[in-house]
């Protein structure tokens, strides 16, 4: 049976890493149920936040598991979509994760985030359900 593929964003990766009971994470639930994406706009983030080599460790350790994808300049043209839909609806997010869900518009992958609040704005985007 072929996985189901699905962008994690950020918010996943960071709760996997901060919980002490790994296995309760939703990064553990799905890893042997979905074949994961993340995109490059993760990397950085996680990266970003990455404050001593045993936290750039486990990033790796992470990112090692998934496809990332490059930002490009067809996730840029979507993201510009994006950016110009919420502002007109005054419901902009946050750059990154404008360019997080451009990744996923483009690609036609669900994405599967903690901050559904943010995502929820995008109708192009489907959000996972668990």
């Amino acid at each position: 049976m072929e996985h189901r593929k699905v962008l994690i964003d950020t918010s996943v990766i960071i709760d996997h890493l901060r919980k002490r009971d790994k296995p309760k994470s939703m990064l553990f639930t799905i890893a042997d149920r979905f074949d994961l994406f993340v995109s490059s706009i993760t990397v950085f983030e996680l990266y970003a936040g990455a404050t001593d080599e045993r936290k750039k460790k486990d990033i790796e350790n992470i990112i090692s598991t998934a496809e990332v994808i490059p930002f490009s300049t067809d996730i840029a043209k979507e993201a510009g979509e994006l950016y110009i839909s919420l502002k007109k609806e005054n419901r902009i997010l946050e750059i990154r994760d404008i360019f997080i869900a451009a990744t996923a518009a483009t690609f036609n992958l669900p994405i599967v985030t903690l901050n559904r609040d943010h995502f929820e704005r995008i109708k192009k985007i489907e959000l996972l359900s668990l």
